[in-house]
């Protein structure tokens, strides 16, 4: 007997959408930044920590570990004493990385107003 039919993965605002879970992995603390990082091109573990300031270590190695699952980022090991390990954004990531630059261009382009508009917020709450 089957399931019934399946929630289209792009009704991300049913509950039980598999593509809830995309944009939550997507939309998640740190990984628009990594994948930033990334688009420069290749980079070794080490390399994304320091770029990335204030990350942990096992925040981020959670977060690439998600994003080479959910194919956006392909892990490469170089056999060697220690092994050397790099992330590389794969086709699918540099393509959700273009409307992530979008997004951060945004932010630069009006960040400003955003400062602006929650200090006026916290000024009327206050005051």
């Amino acid at each position: 007997m089957g399931k019934g039919p399946a929630t289209p993965v792009g009704d991300v605002f049913n509950s039980v959408c598999p593509g809830r879970m995309i944009v939550e992995n997507l939309t998640g603390r740190w990984v628009t930044l990594i994948l930033a990082a990334l688009g420069d091109g290749p980079r070794r573990f080490y390399e994304l920590r320091d770029k990335i300031d204030g990350i942990s270590e096992k925040v981020l190695a959670q977060k690439l570990r998600t994003l080479v699952r959910d194919g956006l980022v392909e892990r490469t090991v170089e056999p060697s004493t220690p092994p050397k390990v790099s992330y590389a954004l794969t086709d699918l990531g540099h393509g959700v990385l273009r409307p992530l630059g979008a997004l951060v261009r945004w932010i630069e382009d009006n960040g400003s107003a955003v400062l602006a508009a929650q200090e006026r917020h916290d000024r009327a709450r206050t005051g």
